[in-house]
């Protein structure tokens, strides 16, 4: 069990690593890696979901738009106000910059928020909207 611990935590500086040089995508390939290897690794979830909020941001629609629903990571276009507003206080309380200290956490926060915006401003979501079919 202390040999899949000392795995897990060099996959975990290995991702970290990836993060710090802007290769999230990388980052979101090993970092399940020293997760399954070793259960109780310290914040592990908070890494996964700076990653998948920058893969989010990565996704571009037609005309170079951003993916306001990739980035909150929410599959089905068709939610209502109340479904964007959990999704963003969810990702909000990990992201946090004075909770979250891996990098592209700021970053990470930066974008949900914008997302947020877009995405409950009926004028900016329909438009939005109109770019992803």
């Amino acid at each position: 069990m202390e040999c899949n611990k000392e795995e897990a935590i060099r996959a975990k500086e290995i991702a970290e690593n990836k993060m710090r040089n802007g290769d999230f995508s990388g980052a979101r390939k090993i970092a399940p890696r020293a997760h399954k290897l070793y259960k109780d690794l310290d914040n592990i979830t908070q890494m996964l979901m700076v990653c998948e909020v920058h893969c989010g941001a990565e996704q571009r629609l037609l005309g170079n738009e951003m993916d306001w629903y990739g980035i909150l990571q929410i599959k089905s276009r068709k939610v209502d106000e109340a479904a964007i507003r959990k999704q963003y206080r969810k990702l909000a309380l990990r992201l946090h910059p004075d909770k979250n200290k891996f990098p592209g956490a700021e970053a990470a926060f930066k974008l949900i928020g914008d997302a947020r915006v877009e995405l409950l401003d009926k004028d900016k979501r329909s438009l939005h909207d109109s770019f992803c079919k």
